[in-house]
């Protein structure tokens, strides 16, 4: 049997065993190294006295690639992300935050969903922890929506919605895992992901003020603040941008050299959001939570990582993503309608696999496919199918995948913010969430369309790094 169909099976095997319910990381884990040694004993014809060494052969590589990958400085940026946003909590930042953004856009049509809306986003720029996002703000910003009049499936549609913009805003946990698995840069791929972010909120507010207009009782307005109020909001929400300024600056500074590596900044940004959490009063418990709960979710992600890097170098062996990436480019259609083709398999995964998951599980394959598309690793933007050099377009296809990843944070039957929002709120089912989020898959499908149409927006300003 060749390689490429022991590929296939064992990867249809993972498959069923993820449709069947184990999840994802001990699924590929265990499909990569039945993958391996199915492969080795394969090379030696099946001999049953050689099936020892087969597996003595695929354990030792089993092995190796774990500790050779978690072993990365880049990968630590993802304990540091979220004990940022864990700190952040219990520095009652996100208090100010909304209370910040509620005097300033209250007034509009809409105006506390959307300034729901831009506060997660703040809060998604020192958290990169959708889930995490989507938990703090259906305590705080649902019972005020709900207080006022709003509908409370679409207030929770909002929250949970809102809660997606931290898989871009940087930092992003998931910016980083890809930028492993690809192996590209991720201080480029987190200043790839600011705008597309902003912009974002920004289409998920105009969403919002719309509704609001067409339908009066969906978000009243709330008026009364003065400038002195809304003023006197700014200070204790400053500290965000603070931090968020620290992390730019150490991955891209327009006035000279970065003053460090991603890490560093983002290690210098929970230093101070740990001060700020001291100077409001975090009590030691609060704190023993914060590092708990971090080490509970970067556990969670590193497993997910292992296991399928077990899977992923099956894959190499298998010859597998070489094997699609001849079969896309040999498609006689245009390489965009093949992205979008790509892009729309993700939205049909993200109903039943989780982000990272699927993430790990598909761009073993489908970034080499969309690279070959492209012209290679080393093609120029003029010889170039998209119009970007090789670099460009993995920047490109990284914050594309991610937003995919967002969008599938919100879709039925698991959408893991829905549960989430679900979960913090005794008086709304998973159905009510589904509900109310409907109207966000159309601002998510209108700025995928952009992102795709338009490159530049992703582009602008990795290029100038």
């Amino acid at each position: 049997m060749d390689n490429i169909t022991i590929g296939l099976w064992t990867t249809g095997g993972m498959l069923v065993l993820v449709v069947l319910g184990m999840r994802v990381a001990f699924a590929a884990a265990l499909a990569g190294f039945v993958g391996l040694v199915w492969l080795r004993w394969n090379g030696y014809d099946y001999d049953p006295a050689r099936f020892g060494k087969a597996l003595q052969i695929s354990v030792k590589i089993a092995g190796q690639v774990p500790h050779s990958k978690v072993s990365s400085q880049v990968l630590s940026l993802i304990p540091v992300f979220i004990l940022i946003g864990y700190l952040a909590y219990y520095a009652k930042l996100t208090t100010a935050l909304f209370e910040a953004a509620k005097r300033w856009i209250a007034w509009v049509p809409g105006g506390l969903a959307v300034a729901t809306v831009f506060a997660t986003a703040g809060f998604a720029a020192v958290s990169g922890a959708s889930v995490a996002t989507a938990a703090v703000f259906a305590r705080i910003a649902i019972p005020e929506m709900l207080k006022i009049g709003y509908n409370k499936q679409f207030a929770a549609g909002v929250v949970a919605a809102g809660g997606t913009l931290a898989s871009l805003i940087p930092p992003s946990a998931i910016l980083v895992i890809y930028a492993i698995i690809v192996e590209q840069d991720v201080g480029k791929l987190l200043l790839a992901g600011f705008v597309p972010g902003v912009f974002s909120a920004i289409v998920y507010a105009v969403l919002i003020i719309s509704i609001a207009v067409g339908f009066k009782s969906v978000g009243p307005p709330v008026r009364g603040f003065t400038w002195g109020q809304r003023f006197a909001s700014l200070p204790a929400a400053m500290p965000i941008v603070l931090v968020v300024v620290i992390i730019i600056f150490f991955v891209y500074n327009p006035f000279g050299e970065a003053w460090g590596t991603p890490t560093e900044g983002g290690a210098v940004g929970a230093f101070i959001v740990f001060l700020m959490a001291l100077f409001r009063g975090m009590r030691l418990g609060e704190l023993k939570d914060a590092l708990l709960e971090t080490a509970k979710l970067t556990v969670m992600i590193f497993t997910i990582i292992w296991g399928v890097l077990i899977y992923v170098r099956f894959l190499g062996f298998a010859k597998l993503p070489d094997a699609f990436s001849d079969w896309i480019t040999s498609l006689d259609q245009s390489p965009m309608l093949t992205l979008v083709l790509i892009l729309l398999a993700y939205a049909v995964l993200g109903m039943f696999m989780d982000a990272i998951g699927m993430l790990l599980l598909t761009l073993p394959i489908t970034y080499p496919a969309v690279m070959a598309l492209n012209g290679g690793e080393m093609v120029t933007a003029a010889d170039s199918a998209f119009g970007m050099s090789g670099a460009m377009c993995g920047i490109w296809f990284g914050i594309l995948v991610v937003k995919m990843a967002e969008f599938c944070l919100i879709t039925p039957p698991i959408g893991l913010n829905c549960f989430v929002v679900a979960g913090v709120r005794d008086d709304l089912t998973v159905q009510d969430v589904f509900k109310g989020v409907t109207p966000f898959f159309i601002a998510d499908g209108v700025t995928i369309a952009l992102l795709v149409a338009f490159p530049a927006i992703v582009l602008w300003l990795p290029s100038l790094a």
